[in-house]
């Protein structure tokens, strides 16, 4: 792609998500969700494949029903209550309505049905792009609407955590197992949402990190699929070593980073009287952290039959930048000791 055009397109992702984060008027904030679809689109079809065609139209479909459904709830809430304003949402008609919009714009189960095809008809590049920044706009929509209604935001959250756990069980294609990496992970945020929305934000940042670790080690080993990930071992040994880490910590495993959320996600549900929910959230843990280990199983513990232990193999100069993936890692292995701080920032 031409480097002025994906400037371009890169400069509509950055701004209609900061349109999104700065509005206050329902209207602009619509706007702002548009632009952000529309720059994402060339760029998914950049490779003109029929999958990734496929795979854009597929998406387009679908967000662009979402952005009817919340224009359409925040019509009907200025037509009940007079107010075009986010934060002055009282009725809970349009609230529910707005709720279940972006529920769909983030891929929410039960409506969660459009990300593992579209993740898996993109390269892993612009599936990173999908899997981080695109969520950023409409969770800034859903921590300042704040739902009250806690039935539909319960059953979003443990709906997404048990699907997320259950869909990856049986997946061979490493994007689908991220898109529902990526389901049970939403689900834990929409959990604590009403609760303590700075939580929300902190589950969403560490998600991010660990996402963005898994995405960069998977494309630097060119891995599309489980049986590639046999063949790390030969075109990069120490990040091989590292990536079984990472998917545990997407696991959530202590004591690594991505055990920090979850602790506290399950803290502050069982604060809330809440105790089953949190033991739903925490079985369903187990079975996302099954397939991480089926994938780190896989990573390290064989080879494929194709590549001999004792011949040097062919290794081409990575055209990867390693720093973001360097700093990705330390990130996703090493936060825990910083809870306390996390902890301290959230309460301010």
């Amino acid at each position: 792609m031409n480097p002025y055009i994906l400037a371009t397109l890169l400069f509509g992702l950055g701004l209609g998500t900061a349109i999104t984060f700065a509005s206050s008027h329902w209207l602009l904030a619509w706007m702002g969700l548009e632009m952000n679809t529309l720059a994402i689109i060339p760029l998914m079809a950049q490779h003109h494949h029929p999958r990734a065609v496929e795979a854009t139209t597929k998406y387009f479909l679908t967000q662009a029903t979402a952005a009817a459904m919340l224009l359409f709830a925040s019509a009907t809430n200025a037509w009940l209550t007079g107010q075009w304003d986010i934060q002055q949402m009282t009725h809970p008609l349009p609230i529910t309505l707005i709720t279940l919009a972006l529920a769909l714009k983030i891929g929410l189960a039960p409506v969660h049905s459009w990300l593992p095809e579209v993740l898996q008809g993109l390269d892993l590049t612009t599936g990173l792009i999908l899997s981080t920044w695109q969520k950023l706009a409409p969770f800034a929509l859903l921590l300042q609407i704040q739902p009250a209604n806690s039935v539909v935001l319960m059953a979003l959250g443990l709906a997404s955590t048990l699907i997320g756990g259950w869909g990856g069980l049986n997946q061979t294609q490493l994007r689908k197992v991220l898109a529902y990496s990526s389901i049970a992970h939403l689900g834990w945020m929409i959990l604590v949402l009403q609760f303590s929305p700075s939580l929300t934000l902190l589950a969403l940042l560490t998600y991010f990190v660990m996402t963005l670790s898994t995405f960069l080690v998977f494309k630097l080993n060119k891995s599309t699929s489980i049986n590639m990930l046999a063949t790390s071992w030969a075109k990069a040994p120490a990040i091989t070593a590292l990536a079984p880490l990472i998917l545990l910590s997407l696991g959530g495993l202590p004591p690594l980073t991505g055990f920090m959320p979850k602790w506290l996600i399950l803290q502050e549900l069982t604060k809330q009287d809440l105790a089953p929910t949190a033991t739903l959230a925490a079985m369903s843990a187990l079975l996302s952290l099954y397939f991480y280990l089926r994938l780190s199983y896989a990573m390290t513990l064989t080879m494929a039959p194709n590549s001999l232990a004792g011949t040097a193999p062919w290794r081409l100069q990575p055209s990867q930048l390693v720093l973001p993936l360097a700093l990705g890692t330390t990130a996703s292995l090493l936060l825990l000791p910083l809870t306390p701080a996390a902890v301290a920032l959230l309460s301010l």
